[in-house]
């Protein structure tokens, strides 16, 4: 899977981004709601604060409550009342006493109100005048200002004027209500954001946060070699797609890891086997020319003939296994360049018996063939394809006892060919049959191939190979070597 198509398989609800998105919604609804009941809250304390509906019935209702009170008790302390019962009252206002007492309701009197302390005076002394005069209580001939800020109600205590009220005019200042709630609407608003946040950073921002960490844990495992090292896949998201990406190459690094490892013992082996197969005819040979060359041996024409015959044999034999070497390396690390073209499947099976035919004649083996229908032609390499055949009969006829047969088959298998070599020996043992393409494999059994370089069926396997094929070997009456190419459709 490509990295788009892991990073688009992330559903769009598991999205972190959408949960981020989701979770600063959640978080704006609840400031919203916050902000709401805040409101609400206000704007009930604002209405609650405001006995009347406006300054000039808010002036009466004072008025009436302060005469009330001063009526029950005389001596009563006109500030102490009035700070009592109409302290949290945002609207400011003013009480005048006719025998000099003044009371607000706030400690801070503004400068509006403090101007209506000698106008009020005045206005409470006309009405004593005229009531004293026998006239009643009447407007006052005295004119209030016109543009005068404030609302006033007069006090009447059994009858008689007592005092005034004077209410600021308008709306209760804003700075007020500002000072009055503010600690508590910044309380608020402090609360639900460290709430907001600490639920984002929880619900939204914890889980990425922990499982990001897992990973970078991993790759530090990785990093130090612990190849066994996988990051957590869960959670739906682009970490969880990180996570598979990085386990994806975890596991790429852990295979080619296991494959160098591979390749690297393949590669001692190789080194040990070839050295081996080397070191044998190598020490023959100097042993033999040790012999040769000591003077004090007296040998006669004919042991010196036969000890020249045996070093001619092992450079021989040295010879082939280096030949070997160098087309096996050739064929597995691509070298080779092959042919692609219709070979005759017959042709390859009479060129095949010619090249045995004196060693099965004398030995009494029977060479049979047999080409089914379908079978006829496969594209590929003469050459190589007959020398593939070539090392398969000659294993083969090497253990095949004498007056056998062997029987060279091709068939037809849905879109692949089988070319077979089959022969009537003893078989493979069990143990082998894995181990019997190795190169220098030898098994200590009656299939031991005596002489040879031990690296024919490593070419014979390395060559169907690079044809597309595979080649397999059984037991069935005898050894089987089976060979698949793919079919070829030409006339």
């Amino acid at each position: 899977m490509s990295p788009e198509s892991s990073y688009t398989s992330v559903r769009w609800y598991r999205s972190l981004y959408w949960r981020i998105a989701l979770g600063l919604f959640a978080f704006l609804a609840l400031m919203l709601a916050a902000e709401a009941a805040l409101i609400l809250w206000t704007s009930d304390r604002i209405a609650g604060s405001m006995p009347a509906r406006s300054p000039r019935r808010l002036a009466v209702l004072v008025a009436s409550d302060v005469a009330a009170a001063i009526s029950a008790s005389p001596t009563q302390d006109l500030q102490e009342y009035v700070s009592e019962q109409f302290g949290h009252v945002f609207q400011p206002f003013i009480v005048i006493m006719r025998d000099g007492r003044i009371a607000s309701n706030h400690a801070d009197v503004s400068d509006a109100l403090r101007q209506a302390i000698p106008v009020e005076r005045q206005r409470l002394e006309e009405f004593a005048r005229e009531v004293e005069s026998g006239g009643g209580l009447r407007r006052p001939s005295r004119v209030l200002p016109p543009e005068r800020p404030w609302e006033g109600a007069l006090i009447r205590v059994d009858g008689h004027i007592a005092g005034s009220v004077a209410v600021l005019a308008g709306a209760p200042p804003f700075s007020r209500i500002v000072r009055e709630m503010g600690p508590t609407i910044a309380l608020v608003a402090s609360g639900v954001l460290i709430v907001g946040t600490a639920l984002i950073a929880l619900l939204v921002f914890g889980p990425p946060r922990r499982r990001l960490a897992e990973v970078q844990l991993a790759t530090e495992r990785l990093g130090a070699g612990d190849l066994s090292a996988r990051a957590p896949e869960r959670g739906g998201d682009e970490v969880m797609a990180v996570a598979r990406s990085f386990n994806r190459m975890a596991d790429e690094l852990a295979s080619r890891a296991r494959a160098l490892e591979a390749s690297d013992r393949v590669r001692r082996q190789l080194l040990a086997d070839v050295s081996h197969e080397l070191l044998t005819p190598l020490t023959a040979m100097r042993g033999y020319l040790e012999t040769l060359s000591m003077p004090e041996l007296q040998l006669n024409a004919a042991t010196w003939e036969r000890y020249l015959g045996i070093i001619n044999d092992e450079t021989h034999r040295l010879e082939h296994i280096v030949g070997d070497l160098l087309d096996l390396a050739r064929l597995e690390g691509g070298g080779a360049t092959l042919r692609r073209e219709p070979v005759a499947v017959e042709a390859l099976f009479d060129r095949v018996g010619a090249r045995h035919e004196r060693e099965s004649t004398a030995r009494g083996v029977r060479l049979v063939s047999h080409v089914g229908a379908g079978a006829e032609f496969v594209i590929g390499d003469p050459d190589r394809l007959e020398q593939a055949l070539q090392n398969l009969a000659a294993n083969a006829l090497r253990h095949t006892p004498d007056n056998g047969e062997i029987r060279l088959e091709a068939t037809v298998a849905g879109e692949l060919i089988h070319l077979s070599v089959r022969d009537s020996g003893p078989g493979i043992a069990s143990e082998h049959l894995p181990l019997i393409f190795d190169r220098f494999y030898k098994a200590d059994t009656a299939r031991r191939a005596a002489g040879g370089s031990g690296l024919g069926l490593s070419i014979v396997k390395a060559i169907v190979e690079r044809h597309g094929g595979t080649v397999e070997a059984r037991n069935d009456g005898g050894a089987v070597f089976d060979i698949a190419l793919p079919r070829t459709r030409a006339a």
